[in-house]
């Protein structure tokens, strides 16, 4: 991983137009990892909306893994770990109360 200065000095206005942020250049270096270029603009707004920790993680995850797809890997453990979507239920869905039979005060 490089730090904010080794991308400052690497950093070409002319060519580097999309990179003016920290949270940019990680979002560009998932995608070179995850061989997604056509997404980058998804991965660097995980990367400005999400804990970098938790984005760390999936990579490694992707990484170590042998998958066709990396980007699809990534976003299911990015779901996996309730980052994204609706996370998995671990609980039974709530069931609803039994009627009970209406008590009427009045006669007929």
């Amino acid at each position: 991983m490089q730090t904010i200065k080794d991308i400052l000095k690497n950093f070409k206005p002319t060519t580097d137009k999309y990179i003016s942020r920290e949270f940019q250049s990680f979002g560009v270096h998932l995608a070179e990892k995850l061989q997604d270029e056509r997404r980058k603009s998804l991965y660097i707004k995980l990367a400005k909306t999400l804990p970098r920790p938790a984005l760390e993680e999936a990579l490694r995850f992707v990484v170590d893994a042998n998958a066709r797809s990396k980007g699809a890997l990534f976003m299911w453990k990015l779901k996996e770990l309730g980052l994204v979507g609706k996370p998995k239920s671990t609980t039974e869905p709530k069931k609803k109360p039994a009627r009970s039979p209406v008590q009427s005060n009045t006669l007929f």
